[in-house]
């Protein structure tokens, strides 16, 4: 299970670097990109998967980390939601003075959705670099 958890902890760092990448260069070229949320997503369960892997460790009894290598190991956990509640201020704040989005023309609706999906790329590409560091710091400590 130790080895699980180690993989486990490498997918974190590498689908959180990946999304964060994606996101980065869409969000500052400003395309919003489907592939982003794609990323994102394997990035979030790979957070999980680690977060339950060592928990069950923990719970287990196989490993004594410290309280160092805990509170980061579950710090991208608390990050995600974090920023998904970010994500959803965010839409809310494009959206405020429209009354009813279904009554505008085609490309406003279009116009708006646009920079509803890029906000919330923003917010998430935050995250996701911001989830890196807890990570790698769970990861330096795993040893300890």
């Amino acid at each position: 299970m130790t080895s699980f958890h180690v993989v486990a902890g490498i997918a974190v760092l590498v689908a959180n670097a990946a999304a964060a990448g994606w996101g980065a260069v869409a969000w500052l070229r400003n395309i919003p990109s489907v592939w982003f949320w794609y990323l994102l997503r394997v990035a979030q369960a790979a957070v999980v998967v680690q977060v339950i892997g060592g928990l069950l460790l923990l719970a287990r009894g196989e490993t004594a980390p410290d309280g160092l290598h805990i509170a980061y190991g579950v710090a991208p956990l608390v990050i995600s939601l974090f920023s998904e509640g970010l994500r959803l201020g965010a839409a809310q704040r494009e959206l405020e003075g429209v009354e009813d989005v279904d009554s505008l023309e085609r490309p406003e609706q279009v116009a708006i959705a646009r920079r509803v999906a890029l906000a919330e790329m923003g917010v998430m590409t935050v995250g996701t670099r911001r989830i890196l560091s807890p990570a790698l710091r769970a990861y330096q400590t795993a040893g300890s």
